[in-house]
């Protein structure tokens, strides 16, 4: 029976990773590993993966719109990235374990607007009307901690560091240490 089970999954890594491919929004170098079975994909969407990383994420397209580009030799442990906009990491990046990226709201705020979302998912549908977006910029030789949650619009400058489970929602500036929940910086890295 185990034998069976490994042989099944084998064969479930193999059809994803041709679907992904096969799509025309999509570029990922040869040499990158991807848990291709973890990317949830449109048509219409871009996903972009440098040379010699590693992405074991789930990465969720909610959006037809939506770019995933992740650089070179960069790390995303078991994380979630979830895009309707834009999400971009650069290169020689380290992401740990249990962090989450959303570059939108989901819902809109007001009461009035979001009363019906839940029956419009029931139906397969989502108004992004009025869902605020922004993307999501992670600088190069970053290093993101485990469980850190970053929202929309953020930017961290290249190679900050943000400590474990913090929450990110504004600017964090180059060569910083920051952490905490708002996210606030620290000190300077010294070269």
């Amino acid at each position: 029976m185990g034998r069976a089970r490994a042989t099944l999954k084998l064969l479930r890594r193999a059809a994803a990773r041709r679907h992904v491919l096969s799509q025309p929004g999509v570029r990922i170098a040869p040499d990158t590993k991807v848990s291709f079975e973890k990317v949830v994909f449109r048509s219409s969407n871009q996903l972009a993966i440098g040379s010699g990383s590693i992405v074991d994420a789930s990465i969720v397209f909610e959006r037809d719109e939506g770019e995933v580009v992740v650089g070179r030799n960069t790390f995303i442990g078991a994380s979630t990235l979830i895009c309707s906009e834009s999400i971009s990491i650069g290169d020689d990046v380290l992401i740990a374990w249990g962090c989450t990226f959303i570059d939108h709201n989901s819902h809109p705020v007001d009461w009035e607007t979001r009363c019906d979302d839940a029956r419009n998912w029931f139906q397969g549908n989502k108004d992004w009307t009025h869902v605020l977006r922004k993307p999501i910029k992670i600088g190069s030789r970053s290093w993101i901690g485990f469980n850190v949650i970053i929202l929309k619009g953020v930017t961290i400058g290249e190679g900050s560091v943000v400590g474990a489970g913090s929450v990110v929602t504004d600017e964090i500036p180059p060569g910083v240490i920051a952490a905490g929940n708002p996210c606030r910086v620290i000190r300077s890295i010294n070269p």
